[in-house]
């Protein structure tokens, strides 16, 4: 067994990819290592051959069919959405299915400067040779254009405005110049760019208006009924899990339905059957954020208490995705523990663990 944490995906589902490119017999773009059809395939689920290809994003077909088509031409693809709705996941997995190679990755921040997004410098051969090609250091970004591939931009909008203008000669001229050199590269087709970005978070930069119409943006909403959610969460759940050798309690789907039946109700601002309003709190309670709450559980009860998943080891998690303001957030949550989860019978030990923990 590998001791390697996380493999990316063309490695964890490299059996998936393998089977789809063998019977994969759909024209393909010019630097693709799977057709549009199959990429999308891939990403949904279904079959290749004899092989079931497990949905790796479950929602709106139309809405990947619609990014993987913008990336089959020369324009950028832009995936948005709140915190927590897989547009990373996703973002990964396309780039895996297309390039074969999704590592090729520009985690963009605050910190973030041009050196990181165009190239960089081996001051040592600078110094001694001045410079040149071998002194110059590649980012993810430039050997995605050199070699026809996928670059990855996480989070555009954390880094400032003026260093994502630097994109722009990129991606409408597909060229990057290199004025020490005088010269530029030119990228080979395949290449073309995956970003990800949300307007919740603080600290957020807004897009210039040139670098927006760079980019067609698709929008990952969550999952539309909880049938849904509690699908994905236990799909991820169970993966994750067999990744951290952690043994799967019995229980989960009906822990998961507990959880995000919370989550819902809360981040929507109403119980579930619409009778009563509730305050939602700061945090976004995203299908991720139920994702981590129940791995942390699954683990919870692995180690202290005899592998059985209970309220007792998630509701801590609970608290801690729910209350991110301790003043606001724990207002909220006392307050639809008072007014909600103190009435259903099913969620006394909920109730009663929460209202400890508060």
């Amino acid at each position: 067994m590998s001791d390697v944490l996380r493999h990316p995906a063309e490695l964890t589902y490299a059996d998936d990819l393998a089977a789809l490119k063998a019977t994969d017999h759909h024209p393909k773009p010019v630097g693709w290592v799977l057709s549009p059809q199959s990429v999308v395939t891939y990403l949904v689920g279904g079959t290749a051959g004899g092989r079931s290809i497990d949905p790796k994003y479950v929602g709106n077909r139309r809405i990947i069919e619609t990014a993987v088509a913008t990336l089959a031409t020369d324009r950028a693809l832009l995936l948005m959405g709140i915190p927590g709705t897989a547009k990373s996941w996703v973002s990964e997995h396309m780039a895996a299915a297309i390039s074969g190679d999704s590592t090729k990755i520009i985690q963009c921040t605050a910190g973030t400067d041009e050196n990181q997004i165009r190239y960089g410098w081996n001051y040592a051969q600078l110094l001694a040779k001045g410079p040149s090609r071998e002194a110059l250091v590649p980012t993810p970004l430039l050997r995605a254009m050199e070699s026809g591939s996928i670059c990855r931009l996480e989070e555009l909008t954390r880094m400032g405005s003026d260093i994502q203008d630097t994109l722009i000669t990129v991606l409408s001229e597909k060229m990057l110049p290199i004025p020490e050199l005088n010269s530029a590269v030119y990228a080979q087709r395949g290449f073309n760019v995956i970003a990800t970005a949300n307007d919740r978070d603080k600290g957020v930069n807004e897009l210039s208006a040139a670098l927006k119409r760079r980019f067609n943006v698709v929008v990952l909403p969550l999952p539309d009924d909880l049938e849904e959610e509690i699908r994905i969460v236990t799909r991820r759940v169970s993966e994750t899990a067999q990744s951290l050798n952690l043994p799967e309690a019995k229980n989960v789907v009906e822990e998961v339905t507990r959880v995000l039946a919370i989550f819902r109700e809360l981040r929507s601002g109403e119980t579930a059957d619409g009778k009563v309003t509730i305050k939602s709190p700061s945090s976004t309670l995203s299908t991720a954020e139920a994702i981590s709450v129940m791995v942390s559980g699954l683990s919870h009860a692995a180690y202290f208490n005899n592998g059985v998943l209970s309220a007792d080891g998630l509701a801590a998690n609970v608290l801690g995705a729910i209350v991110k303001d301790p003043v606001q957030d724990k207002a909220v949550l006392e307050e639809y523990l008072e007014t909600v989860l103190k009435k259903r019978r099913d969620y006394s030990d909920y109730y009663t663990t929460l209202t400890e923990l508060i």
